[in-house]
């Protein structure tokens, strides 16, 4: 037999055996028998040194075609056997999904929401209704027409996220409230809540937060009430025992303004590490709606007064859960989230 033939009977044993092959392990020895260093094509190759020059370029050929036809053979055995053992593999494991699972995690509400349907609760049961707006809102709505000018700090590009045409991302609930008396005529009673947006992130801050805030507009409302408002809204959530006091602030939208606190819900007003010795904790702003505002929407304020109020969900939720640090709300570690079961 001369070496051609020797070579092109090789391709037949190999194609033979690769047909025949039941395993990958049985293509793996194949493909080392024949196309391996001490393969039987390599052995046959050895000889060509003693042919003349064109018989070694023929059989040359010859070889890299037979060696390359063996590598396609074995490359499509080697697919289908691979997808024969997927399916046996697929028949093996089947599963029933009709089955009821033999184990169910049962989840529960997220901190956040809980306190959020909570607050929610107490001021609809107090006649406020829900209102909602867009998260990406027009600068007009979120600063001009609340009384915010353009060099007031509340606009510095280190607190608000800009977009492009006048938008940003909202850096608090205010303009639903806005939105709210552009629409309606008083008397108006909303609350508004939501996910706001600032560029703000330690154990205290998070970029996006939840703010909840309120509005009543109506003739005759006085300070008076927004105080009695406030009051059955802290009692609600921090129970009646709590101690409530109003501080005066600046807010551009309130005239006048201020800040609400509670007597500290960990030590009760005695002065611990979380409220630095002073016995109280911050917890909202509020005020009496300034004109300018009225007017910004087509209100009369010599008709017409009202009230509004602002709170963070989150830190209300921090302090009902004794939770130190607002990042663990939104990581998602279920080990954290597992000890909030049961609750609202």
């Amino acid at each position: 037999m001369g070496l051609k033939q020797e070579v092109e009977s090789l391709e037949k044993e190999a194609a033979e055996l690769i047909k025949n092959a039941e395993s990958l392990e049985e293509l793996g020895r194949i493909r080392v028998e024949f196309l391996g260093k001490k393969g039987k094509l390599k052995n046959v190759l050895k000889t060509l040194g003693k042919l003349s020059p064109e018989e070694r370029k023929e059989i040359g050929q010859v070889a890299n075609r037979i060696k390359e036809e063996i590598e396609n053979l074995l490359r499509e055995r080697e697919q289908i056997l691979k997808e024969k053992a997927l399916e046996e593999e697929l028949k093996k494991d089947r599963i029933d999904i009709s089955l009821p699972p033999s184990w169910v995690e049962v989840g529960s509400a997220h901190p956040v929401v809980s306190t959020l349907i909570e607050i929610s609760q107490i001021f609809i049961s107090m006649g406020f209704s829900v209102a909602e707006g867009p998260e990406v809102e027009k600068e007009e709505y979120n600063f001009d027409m609340l009384n915010i000018p353009k060099d007031h700090p509340a606009r510095d590009m280190q607190d608000t996220f800009f977009l492009n045409n006048g938008m940003v991302l909202r850096t608090h609930t205010s303009p639903v409230q806005i939105r709210t008396m552009l629409k309606h005529k008083p008397p108006i009673a909303v609350i508004a809540p939501g996910r706001v947006y600032r560029k703000d992130a330690d154990p205290t801050h998070s970029p996006m937060f939840h703010q909840i805030e309120g509005l009543l507009v109506d003739e005759n409302v006085t300070f008076r009430d927004l105080k009695g408002t406030l009051k059955i809204f802290l009692e609600g959530i921090f129970g009646k025992e709590i101690g409530i006091r109003f501080r005066p602030s600046y807010f551009p939208f309130t005239e006048p303004s201020a800040e609400v606190d509670i007597s500290c819900t960990v030590c009760g007003g005695s002065g611990c590490r979380v409220c630095k010795g002073t016995g109280w904790l911050e917890i909202l702003g509020c005020g009496m709606v300034d004109p300018n505002v009225f007017e910004a929407v087509g209100i009369d304020p010599e008709k017409y007064t009202g009230f509004a109020f602002g709170l963070g969900i989150e830190r209300i939720a921090m302090l009902r859960y004794r939770i130190n640090d607002i990042r663990l709300l939104f990581e998602n570690d279920m080990r954290f989230n597992h000890q909030f079961k049961g609750i609202r």
